[in-house]
């Protein structure tokens, strides 16, 4: 059960209701979950990123790793300043509250490896003015290298590309399983209310099913559901125009195709988020719930390499997080109480029951040979 709507949310959920069920009228009564995903996240003044709620913290609906903890951003300072070693910037997609940013900057300012510029592409109006505000705050050293972006830089640039929870959000498609064949999901008008309905799949998504579905060790039953985003080829293509020389560095919670795509998983991994409650009805709280789904990294792969970039590390969250430092991060603090702190979050991070083992890292680099440090420890691209 989620937390009910405030009078204001209410109003707001219908307002985007309704343009959705006018999009499914004209579309003849049929809509992709594809494209209502894009509309309830991303519709201009009511999809959830393109509105003003507060969304990540306390006050939000979900907590993300940066957030939880600096311990996070420290690590990933680190790999960056590997990186940066002979100079070059980072871009932050999806920059969350700005407190990644910050922490980073801070980091490499100790570590004297600070970058050319900080560039941050966000498309949450509402997160980029939290952003504003909080580096703002930081020294003038680390603020005036922050420069806010509308759009995919168009010169190529040298350094670091971090992407943190930014692939789950990408919209995908859901499909089911009938008698061997693959239908597609989408929305459909029950009256005024918006309720799933399968329908035959396009010739897309039955060709990338094909595909995709003789590469699995098994077969999956009839009255499986699962997810599959077409989306990240033709985005990660974008992201690596940029790229000159450097590392894309992407943390998200998700698997290898294999195991993405397990018998076991019959219920896809589509998850909604609310009020720090998760559950999965993505056609409740429009507009004021995130709704994301897991990432198959193989299809990431992938695309990276069709865009001309090589897969450089895949790792756990943990291991990449201990390659990087963590632990002496921890060991740094100067009193007990805050080692304390400091050991409780790290646990968080690193446990296979908490963040350790669902979230992982996959580096994709340009031009760049020198083993990276985050993944010395563990090298899970085998599994892809």
């Amino acid at each position: 059960m989620t937390p009910p709507l405030s009078a204001e949310e209410a109003a707001h959920s219908r307002a985007l209701a309704e343009l959705i069920a006018a999009e499914v009228r004209a579309a003849g009564g049929w809509l992709s979950f594809e494209r209502f995903m894009a509309l309830a996240l991303y519709e201009p003044g009511l999809g959830y990123y393109s509105a003003g709620s507060v969304k990540i913290g306390a006050a939000g609906d979900f907590t993300t790793a940066p957030e939880m903890s600096d311990l996070f951003s420290r690590c990933v300072a680190a790999q960056c300043a590997q990186v940066l070693e002979h100079g070059g910037e980072i871009l932050e997609l999806g920059a969350g509250t700005g407190r990644m940013a910050a922490a980073v900057l801070s980091e490499l300012a100790a570590r004297r490896r600070l970058p050319e510029r900080y560039g941050i592409l966000e498309v949450s109006a509402d997160l980029a003015d939290r952003q504003r505000r909080r580096i703002s705050a930081l020294p003038a050293v680390l603020a005036d290298r922050v420069v806010w972006l509308e759009r995919l830089p168009e010169r190529p640039f040298e350094g670091v590309i971090v992407a943190n929870e930014v692939l789950d959000a990408l919209p995908c498609r859901r499909f089911v399983l009938e008698r061997g064949a693959i239908r597609e999901l989408g929305v459909a008008l029950e009256g005024e209310r918006l309720v799933e309905r399968p329908a035959p799949a396009d010739e897309a998504l039955a060709q990338e099913w094909a595909r995709l579905s003789a590469q699995l060790p098994q077969p999956l039953a009839d009255g499986y559901v699962s997810e599959l985003c077409l989306r990240v080829a033709p985005w990660l293509g974008g992201v690596a125009d940029c790229l000159r020389r450097g590392v894309a560095l992407f943390c998200d919670y998700g698997l290898p195709r294999a195991h993405y795509y397990h018998p076991q998983r019959l219920s896809g991994t589509l998850r909604c988020h609310f009020k720090h409650r998760v559950h999965d009805d993505p056609y409740i709280n429009l507009g004021v719930q995130d709704i994301t789904a897991w990432v198959d990294f193989t299809r990431v792969a992938e695309a990276a390499v069709q865009s001309g970039l090589d897969v450089a590390g895949f790792a756990t969250q943990a291991a990449f997080l201990l390659g990087t430092g963590i632990e002496r991060y921890v060991a740094e603090a100067h009193d007990v109480v805050e080692h304390a702190r400091r050991a409780g979050e790290a646990r968080r991070l690193l446990l296979p029951g908490e963040m350790g083992e669902a979230f992982k890292v996959m580096a994709l680099t340009r031009d760049f040979d020198e083993p990276l440090v985050g993944f010395a420890l563990q090298d899970l691209r085998g599994s892809l």
